[in-house]
């Protein structure tokens, strides 16, 4: 059966394994070593010449992560802000940068590092306002005079920055809507699918130029090693990755890179298993009368519902917020109380994990001080729930 034929489910295991040859290894290997053997004069294409520029342990996570995505071309990096850092540092002086007011901090913080020293401009964006969404890319096209006949991807004079659901808020991008304006006016998109994995969403699929992920979170699912990844299929704009990995040294490790790629294989179980598992938290949760309100779009109601339904296939991913009807302090007793949940950041892991999101100075004020996000790990589901609501209930009268 051929690659094109097969279900994210087998291609998953199957993909990114050693030839099927008589005793080779069902596994690829570890390949550590700093240089490679060549006398003759290098061939950039070919030639792997040293250990910054390639390494094969690298190679199977990216085509497996590629051929999920639907992208021709994958990169692997050291963590998801490596990732992240190779697109956004393509950004040439006088850019302009539109990124959602949620959205992961640290992509933010990155962005307004950039403005700082001068060299984009960050405008923020209302995901859940399409029109308003738009607006902004034919106003920041035409500041900076960018059209589909000049747009260079290796260096974009727009970038959008798209998250899809975001993070933490759960918000909900009219994906096609908007890369398909983007094309038209020549602004460069980035989708950041950490949080719905491409086992439920694809955004090349929806006309995005380039997919990062946080492959520490969902990927590698095991809160065990840092990982980032990007897919394109646009040739200028992976040969300007390509470049930004090799001479700013953001390389993975080998050892790294071959514990994401055997997390890897479980990607479509455990994301069907958490899925599975939140979705029943936030039907459960929001009938609480100590809960204001959950965040997810796979509650029949919410804003994001029947969008996400049209573009997530196979749930609404394992990442939901609760707001509680309590004080900040009280929030942070029911995150104590708990002894299933781990209190910790970062998210896609197999265990349940939980954070009161405002604990973090950096968060905005629009981040109500009672949310916690939940990551929804594979354990039973029962038991996650007796374990919230105990700890609510003890600390909420």
């Amino acid at each position: 059966m051929s690659e094109e034929k097969m279900s994210a489910e087998t291609y998953v295991v199957s993909g990114g394994r050693p030839a099927h040859e008589h005793d080779a290894p069902v596994n690829p290997p570890i390949i550590l070593s700093s240089t490679y053997r060549g006398a003759g004069t290098v061939d950039t294409v070919s030639d792997k010449v040293y250990a910054r520029f390639a390494n094969p342990t690298w190679e199977a996570m990216e085509e497996v992560v590629a051929g999920l995505e639907g992208g021709t071309h994958g990169l692997l990096f050291p963590s998801g802000m490596a990732a992240i850092a190779s697109i956004l540092d393509l950004v040439p002086v006088g850019s302009v940068i539109l990124i959602p007011k949620h959205a992961y901090m640290a992509s933010i913080t990155m962005s307004k590092d950039l403005q700082k020293r001068g060299i984009a401009e960050v405008v923020r964006i209302d995901l859940e306002d399409t029109a308003s969404v738009i607006a902004a890319f034919e106003d920041a096209a035409a500041r900076t005079g960018v059209t589909p006949e000049t747009v260079d991807y290796a260096a974009p004079k727009v970038l959008a920055w798209l998250e899809s659901p975001t993070n933490p808020m759960l918000e909900v991008a009219d994906l096609p809507t908007i890369c398909a304006a983007a094309k038209r006016l020549g602004v460069v998109t980035a989708v950041d699918n950490t949080f719905a994995t491409p086992i439920l969403q694809k955004p090349l699929s929806f006309g995005a130029d380039v997919v990062v992920h946080s492959a520490t979170k969902f990927l590698a699912g095991h809160s065990d090693v840092l990982l980032g990844v990007t897919v394109t299929s646009n040739e200028d704009l992976y040969q300007a990755m390509l470049h930004h990995r090799i001479t700013n040294g953001a390389i993975p490790g080998p050892v790294e890179a071959w514990l994401g790629l055997r997390g890897l294989r479980t990607l479509a179980l455990r994301v069907e298993r958490s899925v599975h598992n939140a979705q029943r938290l936030a039907e459960r949760l929001s009938e609480h009368p100590a809960v204001e309100e959950v965040r997810y779009p796979g509650l029949p109601g919410s804003n994001g519902h029947e969008l996400a339904k049209k573009q997530m296939h196979g749930g609404f991913g394992a990442v939901l917020c609760v707001v509680l009807r309590a004080s900040d302090e009280q929030t942070q007793r029911v995150v104590e109380a708990l002894r299933v949940w781990t209190p910790a950041t970062s998210l896609g892991g197999v265990e349940s994990l939980i954070e009161r999101r405002r604990r973090h100075g950096s968060e905005p004020d629009s981040i109500p001080p009672s949310l916690l996000r939940l990551s929804v790990g594979i354990e039973n589901v029962d038991d996650l729930y007796q374990d919230l609501v105990t700890a609510i209930e003890q600390v909420i009268q």
